[in-house]
């Protein structure tokens, strides 16, 4: 390419070029945008169901009403409940950026009735992953009861988890069980589902008048304790139940009828349970830590099953538990936790765990309403995998302990199309608290890599080190990021972007997504600094893959070829080809772009570690064996990703490569010896191509290797020789500037 040697007049020029694309994607962009402003909601989606799809033996709909809508569904001449569009009552945005469209049916009950998918996205769904797996999960949701959900008498139910597919499976359940709660909150339901809403109405609160103790019988005999008392035997049939044999093949214990889990919950902070159970001082020191209105709950066990676990050990959150209300949930941390050794109340068994939990404040928690604690009961079914199952155990404050409220404030209902901000945030926070261990393990590993950067002068002084420094990272990235957590960014990312901006930009989004949120973040900063080689020779799994095998196949021996620097031109714009091509045909169809986005093998080789049809692992095969003789050789010539990063790559603001003067004229070593040839003959680097490995600072630093460094060797080494009198002649005195003789010749260095 003649840019790196007399540029010719485009070349002064390179934002000219780039701001061509640009205009020209924006101009793809409101296209895009009106025609998705066209797209429809619940009239559109209404003809492609019929009517016993959501409600059985329902024969028609009735017309659309309401804001947001609904649908009326009859059998006969008789309403039996109504249809709505998960996506017009809440938010649906899936992995693809794009809202997930599902039509369900509730009856006049407040059970779901049926569901269905009508129209998606998401790429993990169209490829890879059959959509019926993803369904048949969803349909885990259809007899649920959401008039209790809705009143916080029950846990919100759970979808089936899809490996593989978690965001998109989680973000389906999530949005139909808000819809359906918010539309029972608003009565627009009628018959039975609204008057048991309205059952639960009336504002109470805690008597604090009522004081007095009672022995453990009578806590449990009213109701102020509650207990769940399972066997295992129990359990084994719930995983039966719940169609997963392989659960149910794994029991504690060979005795079905030991105790698999006696469990007692209560309410604490209310006097008369917390005087009784915590004993007087106990009592004191409580409500010393409570803030105003702040609630206490006791959970104590016995059995084979320790609700406590062991992850809030290694995570310093319990995982096992789970407090619920009103269709929300929040799962206690350490420093929520007091372990107890006993409960005062006279007759209380002695159990094994006892545990007071702080409800956290940013928590809306109202013990006078019902709630629960959901547990989860967790099989391990191999090395890694296991399966899970909720049990609830329900609460409501008996009577005993309430008073009607004084002087209830009337409270303005809200607008029935307002979303809760705290339940919008509510499903990406539980996904972050539950990759707590892989985020701070993947932070900890950028703020590693930034360190190698920084001081990479030091580290390139030492090539042996520094190479046993990037084999350990790059192996770190293949099994941690890779195999491991399947953070393995890919183009379909930034094609989802892209069309985010389009559709309605949600940081929700990004953010349920914890590694790849974490990634691509450290990637745009690092794009201002190095460009895209930080990523694509560090961070990038399958570029790891490519190197290590490669690394083992020189060491094996293996012959290496070596492509001609003018044939090496011609073929790396190829990437940017197919990477263009994926832009462009992402604006017509995003699902057909995915689908081309096969052409990156990481989901074979990283994400499903070849477990996938033959066609896959073949492809994936034919372009890992050519890196064995040619390196990264899809790095080089097919990796859309790497294009797409390398065009924002041009705005770095600093170069830290260092070059000579005598680079690329007369010498050619870097250029000779450049793991991807991204040094031009004449000795310029090529940024857009550069993994940033470093080995051409591992040159400009030894004076074994660099002709330069080695013609400065020895004339530092004659000047020595001379200064000590080792040649003919009397010694003669060296001139120094500075503590350096004067001569010799430094270093120049070339932006």
């Amino acid at each position: 390419m003649t840019e790196f040697r007399t540029p010719h007049p485009a070349a002064g020029r390179p934002g000219l070029s780039w701001l061509l694309f640009l205009l020209l994607a924006a101009g793809f962009l409101i296209l895009s945008s009106y025609a998705s402003a066209r797209a429809g909601g619940l009239p559109d989606y209404l003809g492609k169901v019929q009517p016993g799809d959501l409600i059985p033996g329902a024969d028609r709909f009735g017309e659309i009403e309401g804001e947001p809508p609904l649908a009326p569904v009859y059998k006969g001449g008789e309403l039996a409940g109504y249809a709505f569009l998960n996506s017009d009552f809440t938010n649906s945005v899936g992995y693809s950026g794009k809202p997930i469209h599902i039509l369900a049916g509730l009856d006049r009950d407040g059970t779901i009735r049926g569901l269905k998918l009508v129209d998606h996205k998401e790429p993990i769904v169209l490829i890879g992953i059959p959509e019926a797996k993803v369904v048949a999960s969803l349909n885990a949701l259809i007899g649920a009861d959401m008039v209790r959900v809705a009143a916080g008498e029950r846990q919100a139910p759970q979808v089936d988890i899809v490996s593989g597919a978690t965001v998109t499976v989680l973000v389906m359940g999530d949005s139909v069980v808000r819809s359906a709660i918010r539309i029972i909150r608003s009565g627009r339901l009628g018959g039975k589902a609204t008057q048991g809403m309205a059952a639960t109405a009336g504002p109470r609160e805690v008597d604090d008048a009522v004081q007095d103790i009672r022995d453990w019988q009578a806590l449990v005999g009213d109701g102020s304790v509650r207990a769940l008392r399972l066997t295992v035997g129990e359990v084994t049939d719930e995983f039966l139940r719940a169609g997963q044999p392989q659960g149910a093949d794994h029991p504690e214990s060979a005795d079905p009828a030991e105790r698999f889990i006696e469990l007692y919950l209560a309410p604490v902070s209310v006097p008369a349970i917390g005087l009784s159970l915590l004993g007087e001082t106990g009592y004191q020191r409580l409500q010393e830590r409570l803030a105003p209105g702040q609630q206490a709950i006791l959970v104590a066990g016995d059995g084979a099953y320790s609700f406590k676990g062991s992850g809030y050990v290694r995570g310093g959150i319990f995982d096992r538990i789970e407090l619920l209300q009103a269709g929300q949930g929040v799962r206690f941390k350490d420093r929520d936790h007091t372990r107890l050794g006993e409960i005062m109340a006279e007759g209380a068994p002695d159990l094994k765990e006892i545990a007071l939990f702080i409800v956290p404040r940013d928590f809306d928690f109202e013990v006078t309403e019902p709630w629960g604690l959901q547990l989860l009961v967790h099989r391990r079914v191999g090395a890694r995998d296991k399966v899970t199952l909720p049990f609830t155990l329900g609460y409501r404050l008996p009577e005993r302990y309430l008073k009607p409220v004084a002087a209830p404030v009337a409270q303005a209902p809200a607008p029935e199309n307002a979303k809760a901000p705290a339940e919008e945030a509510a499903l990406w926070i539980r996904i972050w608290e539950m990759n707590r261990v892989p985020v701070a393990v993947t932070g900890a590993a950028v703020i590693v890599l930034t360190g190698i950067f920084f001081f990479q002068n030091a580290l390139v002084k030492r090539p042996r080190l520094f190479a046993w420094v990037r084999r350990g990272f790059l192996l770190f990235t293949l099994v941690w990021l890779g195999w491991y957590v399947n953070a393995q960014l890919s183009v379909v990312n930034v094609l989802t972007f892209f069309n985010a901006l389009v559709t309605g930009f949600a940081w929700e989004f990004f953010l349920s997504a914890p590694l790849i949120f974490l990634l691509w973040a450290s990637v745009a900063a690092a794009l201002l600094f190095w460009g895209r080689g930080p990523f694509c020779g560090w961070l990038c799994p399958f570029g790891a893959l490519q190197e290590l095998a490669n690394n083992l196949a020189q060491w094996l021996k293996v012959p290496q070829v070596k492509i001609p620097f003018g044939l090496h031109e011609r073929l790396w714009p190829v990437k940017y080809v197919i990477f263009l091509g994926l832009f462009g045909l992402s604006f017509y169809s995003l699902a057909l772009a995915e689908q081309f986005a096969e052409i990156e093998p990481f989901k074979t080789a990283i994400i499903l570690k070849f477990a996938r049809g033959w066609p896959f692992v073949v492809f994936a095969l034919a372009v890992l064996i050519p890196g064995l003789f040619i390196e990264r050789f899809y790095c080089r010539y097919l990796c859309p990703l790497g294009a797409a990063l390398a065009i924002p790559g041009r705005i770095r603001m600093f170069d830290w490569l260092k070059r000579y003067a005598e680079c690329g004229s007369p010498c050619h070593r870097c250029a000779k010896e450049c793991p991807v040839q991204a040094i031009h003959p004449e000795g310029q680097i090529n940024v857009n191509e550069c993994i940033y490995c470093m080995h051409c600072q591992e040159l400009y630093h030894d004076d074994q290797r660099c002709p330069h460094m080695i013609e400065v060797r020895r004339k530092r080494e004659k000047f020595q020789k001379l200064s000590s009198g080792g040649g003919k002649g009397p010694a003669r005195p060296v001139i120094t500037h500075g503590g350096v003789p004067v001569g010799t010749p430094e270093p120049v260095q070339t932006p």
